[in-house]
């Protein structure tokens, strides 16, 4: 999309005239609306709505429209969002040592699909320094042990603010994030290997083989303090079978893990995902 546009999310009790009071909204502000959706879950009484208009303005121009839309958002009660197009986000990657994630991310940063900023890489090893700073990107390592988590922690945030990131996403990052942690940056996607709510924890593709399914799945989701019980965004599932070993069952899951976690993260950048209780809408 060449033009900029302006991005409303919005999450509020259901009530009659919302979509008419937010396109009435952009009609007389001369805007050109490109993309509308929006959900009514009837059960909870909540409205969940996505417009997405054409706004070419300065960074005082968005301010004073944040302003415009609290006044016909705000008396609908809930929560609203405003995004611009040609604001970058700006994003973290964290790692471990299993690779398959991370450079899967990177290759779609370099070839334009994320439309984001990589801030830097972190891990709690050194074991893949070499793919960030082959693209000049910043490489931290903080290990982390459960005498020093809390300090490791701190180092964290103090480096997310000083970068002005926006959203860490968790390339299989085998670390649990505190609750104190989450409480102070609550914007984290992370990947599990299974089809959530089946095989959380620890060894899923373990637990699938002795269980015998014939379907193996992955799951991205928001981190909350809740072990892989936080929003899913995105999944997807593949196909084993009887003959398949452990090692096989990896391999395969490897491959629902990279798709899934990008796609997440391309439609949380992208302004089209809607949380509400444990729930998402996603507006793709």
């Amino acid at each position: 999309m060449t033009q900029p546009t302006a991005i409303l999310l919005i999450s509020c009790p259901d009530q009659k005239g919302i979509v008419a009071r937010l396109s009435n909204f952009v009609f007389e502000r001369g805007g050109n609306i490109v993309d509308s959706d929006h959900h009514s879950d009837l059960q909870a009484g909540r409205f969940l709505g996505r417009i997405e208009w054409e706004y070419d303005g300065s960074s005082s121009d968005r301010e004073q429209l944040r302003q415009e839309v609290a006044q016909v958002a705000d008396p609908m009660g809930g929560e609203w969002a405003l995004h611009f197009s040609e604001v970058i986000p700006r994003i973290a990657l964290w790692c471990s040592k299993q690779e398959h994630c991370l450079l899967d991310l990177l290759w779609r940063h370099q070839a334009g699909e994320l439309g984001a900023e990589i801030a830097f890489v972190l891990s709690n090893h050194e074991t893949l320094r070499r793919h960030a700073e082959a693209l000049g990107l910043p490489f931290h390592v903080l290990p982390v042990t459960k005498e020093n988590k809390a300090d490791q922690e701190a180092r964290q945030l103090d480096l997310l603010r000083q970068e002005r990131v926006d959203l860490v996403v968790l390339a299989k990052y085998m670390q649990v994030l505190s609750g104190d942690f989450l409480q102070a940056f609550p914007e984290v996607i992370n990947i599990h290997h299974s089809f959530l709510p089946a095989f959380a924890g620890a060894q899923p593709y373990h637990q699938a083989l002795a269980r015998g399914v014939k379907l193996i799945g992955a799951s991205a989701h928001f981190v909350t303090s809740d072990l892989d019980a936080g929003p899913i965004i995105e999944q997807d599932v593949i196909r084993v079978s009887h003959r398949d070993t452990v090692e096989d069952l990896v391999r395969k899951g490897k491959d629902m893990e990279r798709l899934v976690l990008a796609r997440a993260v391309r439609l949380h950048l992208h302004h089209r995902v809607l949380t509400y209780g444990n729930k998402t809408v996603v507006f793709e």
